[in-house]
């Protein structure tokens, strides 16, 4: 990295990398506790996955509204509501008197968190130049990824120390609190980077109503901003085809993280062994992010998205013909690595992508629609293998994502836009 790409990154570090570090790990710290408090409460187990769900629906519905909020009220303003609002979601969740308040608080939690990464999100698509975008974007998700990769390790100290899941709690708040000051009153680049220009190289793209086909600059409106539903009308032709790819590398991505820890139990390893894979190929993961940013920056963003689908397609695929094998414990290490490095491949692919597709002026409309898209890829995957399990095999729920794993690197190479940023732009 040039000195001059480090330091526009580090000009960031106080309001978006440190804010988002920190809201990491007070999710990660508190995501796993939540099934558990929901039993305190009463819940049977599937109700208490219900209630964990309530994070993802949160989300779900919080990003065409967090997509209206960030266009009239600024990035700054609704990073600080929406931490503001987790804040009350978190108190909800220590003082909840029964299991649906806690439900709720959960539910709130979600919402928030859409409004927190949307804004983050079209900041840095309105501010960062092309050529430094997708390392930018790969770094924060790298930073939450830290942040949710540390949070449970310090949950488990909390508990620890004080013997209840307040604890962890009372620290999500705590970090929530961090967050506020940090956006509040940290160097607001909002006033020192002025919004970066579409580049020269998309203006040939800029068509006046959506074909269908992804493009990198926008679309053009009568000097109005066109608003959220307007915003997801012109722009239906990307959504249903690209934004659809990236529900496939989302639902992918979440069946990941299911399918795993299920498989190590179905071929019979205890639990410490299972948690030490899916900790091996979570380090990998992480150990990627800015290596998927250098390659998008350079050689283009199909170069980092058509690998990682590949990857994880074939993993999945592999791995479910290896459940009856005499060694299916180290082809489960084996194949739980190659999923990691497919991840890790993608990191910031969708964030880039959605930055790339969205108009430069005001992306945070069509940010809203795209990040609901993703969003719904994840949290449709789990019913998807559940589903599958439930009627055939985990071996057929495996290979079922395997296939959708090559679907979406078929929409991608279709239709990912072919866009190398010029060097010499950092």
């Amino acid at each position: 990295m040039t000195d001059s790409a480090r330091h526009l990154l580090l000009r960031f570090a106080p309001m978006i990398y440190g804010p988002t570090v920190l809201y990491g790990l007070g999710q990660g710290a508190v995501i796993p506790l939540i099934p558990v408090i929901a039993s305190a409460l009463g819940a049977d187990v599937a109700m208490a996955a219900l209630v964990t769900a309530a994070l993802v629906v949160g989300q779900l519905c919080g990003n065409i509204p967090a997509g209206w909020a960030v266009a009239r009220m600024g990035e700054r303003l609704t990073m600080t509501v929406a931490a503001a609002v987790s804040v009350v979601g978190v108190l909800g969740m220590v003082f909840a008197p029964s299991l649906a308040v806690f439900a709720a608080s959960v539910l709130v939690i979600g919402f928030c968190a859409a409004a927190f990464g949307l804004a983050r999100h079209a900041f840095m698509t309105t501010r960062v130049p092309l050529a430094l975008r997708a390392r930018s974007l790969s770094l924060l998700g790298g930073a939450y990824r830290l942040g949710v990769f540390v949070g449970p390790f310090v949950a488990a100290g909390l508990l620890g120390l004080f013997g209840t899941e307040a604890a962890a709690l009372w620290f999500f708040a705590g970090c929530l609190a961090g967050v506020i000051l940090l956006v509040l009153l940290g160097p607001d680049p909002e006033r020192e980077l002025t919004v970066a220009p579409v580049p020269q190289a998309s203006t040939s793209l800029v068509v006046p109503e959506d074909t269908g086909e992804a493009v990198t600059g926008s679309i053009p409106t009568a000097g109005t901003r066109p608003g959220v539903f307007r915003t997801m009308r012109q722009h239906r032709g990307v959504l249903a085809r690209l934004g659809g790819a990236a529900a496939c590398l989302s639902a992918v991505r979440s069946a990941r993280q299911l399918v795993l820890p299920l498989w190590g139990v179905s071929i019979g390893l205890d639990a410490t062994t299972i948690a030490l894979v899916v900790g091996i190929s979570g380090a990998i993961d992480f150990a990627l992010f800015y290596a998927s940013g250098q390659v998008m920056d350079r050689f283009g963003r199909l170069w980092a998205a058509l690998p990682a689908m590949l990857l994880m397609g074939a993993g999945f695929l592999a791995l479910a013909f290896t459940h009856e094998l005499d060694a299916a414990a180290m082809w489960f290490a084996m194949f739980a690595a190659v999923l990691g490095v497919g991840n890790g491949l993608s990191s910031g692919i969708l964030l880039t992508l959605g930055a790339d597709l969205s108009p430069q002026g005001d992306p945070a409309p069509f940010l809203g629609s795209w990040r609901t898209l993703t969003d719904a890829g994840g949290a449709l995957a789990p019913l998807l293998v559940a589903g599958i399990t439930a009627v055939t095999s985990l071996s057929v729920a495996a290979g079922a994502i395997g296939v959708l794993g090559f679907v979406g690197a078929a929409a991608f190479w279709r239709w990912i836009p072919r866009l190398i940023p010029r060097a010499g732009h950092g």
